[in-house]
This record gives structure tokens, sequence and C-alpha cells, in this order.
């Protein structure tokens, strides 16, 4: 049996951006829809964070994700479950409150898709697979006995595992430690967004960018099949996210492709300008196209444009790392691993508020 995964979907991010959820539903409409239809894929696991913030969602995004997404499934046939992530509920202690029960339950009761707020070993075409949503502490006892006595040979989840890399440089020190999934085959799990395993232990990654740490990431959706274990990645080939970077010492700008930038988010990242006039005459090329936005990028102070690694100019809007340097330069003794994770909660949760 083949499965289709998909995690961290993340309806209404960017604070309900409409030009995100453009780019998200040509994903959709264009890659994952066609795909399952051509290879016959009628089931579906969704391993958590299907929409983007705890508390609310606007009604634009929530009708997109309900006619668009969630009742075309159901329009074509595929057998969804949905495991709940930690953006997915309301409150952090309980499951019980939560996005998809709340879009998707019908008035008599009735829920479609399958919903899971709690642990549970289920059969897939002769699998048994252990589905593990959200820890939390009204589940957790019940999680980890389900996760010590399953007699699944796969689990899926939305888990936080230590060691693995939640960004691009970030590596996650919080929540269960490895040797807690070793009775599985294969642990496979949402919730990081960086694509990353360990021969044991696969975390997906998010299947578009949202910011610029998605940069250069694969992204796409994952079929399982049951029967080989074997994980196949489809690419998603499209992005949100462009870096230029000008030279006009080495190169002729007078041809360029303006049009191929349109709806997205570029960065122009200034090595050589000696001609001020054809800079802003290039500059006002992406203006006359219809982009997201631009961000320049050529004040290195004392610094050789040329020389400037990626990250840098990266890190020029990157806060988490702002954060985690700041936090590494401090003199305490306390716990540097938890400060970074309870700062970048907060941040998290900031980026949640409406203004």
């Amino acid at each position: 049996m083949k499965i289709a995964l998909l995690n961290d979907t993340h309806f209404g991010a960017r604070n309900d951006s409409p030009a995100f959820l453009d780019y998200f539903m040509r994903f959709y409409n264009e890659i994952f829809f066609p795909y399952l239809k051509e290879n016959n894929i009628t089931t579906l696991v969704h391993l958590g964070d299907v929409v983007d913030r705890r508390k609310f969602i606007n009604f634009k995004t929530a009708h997109t994700f309900r006619e668009h997404f969630m009742h075309r499934l159901y329009k074509e046939g595929i057998d969804t479950h949905i495991i709940l992530g930690n953006h997915d509920t309301y409150y952090k202690n309980t499951n019980e409150v939560n996005a998809i029960k709340e879009l998707c339950t019908t008035y008599d009761g009735i829920k479609e898709p399958w919903i899971y707020d709690k642990a549970i070993t289920k059969n897939f075409g002769g699998t048994d697979i252990c589905l593990i949503p959200w820890i939390c502490d009204d589940n957790y006892e019940h999680s980890i006995n389900e996760i010590e006595n399953s007699n699944a040979q796969i689990a899926l989840g939305h888990l936080e595992i230590k060691g693995f890399e939640m960004n691009a440089g970030h590596v996650n020190m919080q929540g269960l430690d490895k040797s807690m999934f070793r009775r599985f085959e294969k642990v496979i799990s949402g919730h990081f967004h960086k694509k990353s395993d360990d021969g044991h232990i696969f975390y997906l990654g998010s299947p578009y960018e949202f910011n610029w740490a998605d940069h250069n990431c694969p992204k796409g959706f994952h079929i399982l099949d049951t029967e080989t274990r074997e994980i196949k990645h489809i690419k998603n080939p499209y992005t949100i996210h462009e870096k230029i970077y000008y030279n006009d010492e080495e190169n002729d700008y007078k041809d360029f492709d303006f049009d191929k930038y349109k709806d997205k988010y570029i960065k122009l990242i200034v090595e050589k300008k000696k001609d001020y006039f054809l800079f802003d005459k290039f500059l006002d090329g992406f203006y006359k196209t219809d982009i997201n936005d631009i961000k320049v990028i050529e004040d290195y102070s004392d610094l050789d444009a040329s020389t400037v690694a990626d990250d840098i100019a990266e890190r020029s809007e990157d806060t988490p790392t702002l954060l985690d340097n700041y936090i590494e330069q401090l003199e305490t003794d306390l716990n540097k691993d938890k400060l970074k994770t309870l700062l970048k909660s907060l941040y998290t949760e900031a980026g949640d508020i409406e203004v």
C-alpha cells in the first residue's frame, strides 16, 4: 500500500498572507493533487500543523482550506487521516480544542476526516502504524505507553526529538530521546521544517517555503510504501524566495528576464556596482514587475561584498539566529539551550499576534 504523507502545511502562515496562500495552492493544484490522481493514491496521512496559528484563522484562509483542500480531498475519495500538531491546538496542555475538529466536524458530530488527538495504532493495508500527535501534558502518559507498547512497525507523528535540525543551522536540544523509538523500523515525523534523517528517524521537512531559512532547502511531499518501507520524495519545484547577486563588472543586465521573478520575495545582494544609473534602471525593472517584495543588501561597511558569505546576508533578517547568537554571548550559569528554546517559543507566539 502507498500512503501520501503531508505535514506542516501551515494554512494561514505569514499572518494570513494572500501571496503565500496563492503560492501554497499552486503546489496543491499543480503538484500534489495531480500526483495522487495519476498514481491512484487514495490514502493521506497528515503529520500535523495543518494550520499556522493556534488561536485563530481568518475567514479567507478558512474558506480556501475547506473548499480547495479539505473538500477536494473528500471529492476525490482520499481517505484522510490527520495527526494533530502543536499549531493545530488552542491550548498548550491539551489537544482537546483544536482547529481541525472545529473546521472539519459536521453539525451532526460526524468527523471528516479522521482526527487523532491521542496516540493510537492502526492498520494500513496490512501494516500496523503508530500515529502519534503532539505530546502535551494531557496525553503524555498515554503517548509514552503507546510508544513503548505498540506492535507497530512504523511510527508516524508530530514529534519533538533531540538532535535534529528544526531549520537550517538550528539543532533541537529539547524533547524526546531517539532511543525511545528504537522498537520501530522507521519513525517519520513532521514538526521540523528542515528535511533530515539519521537512517532510522526521518523528518520530512515542510512542503514549501515559509521564510528565508527555507531558501535552497528541498521541499515537497512524500509517498510511503508500506511493503518496501521506501519513503519517496515528490519535489515541489516552486519557490517564493530568490536571491540575486548583482555585479555590473561581470554581468550584462540588458536582457535580464524580470518576469521570471513575478510573485517572488527577492534579496538583491550587491557585489559590485559601478554604474549607478544602470543599477537604478535594473532595480526599476523589478518594481515594474508584479513581485511581492525586494530587499537590497549592499551596506557591508568595511567588508568586501564579493567575499560576504550567503549566510551573513541571511542573518540580516533571521531573528532566531540573532537570538541564538545573543544567548551564546551571555555570561550566565543558566541552561543556554533552554533559554534559546524559550525565546524561540516567544518569538513564534509573537508572530501569531494580529496587528
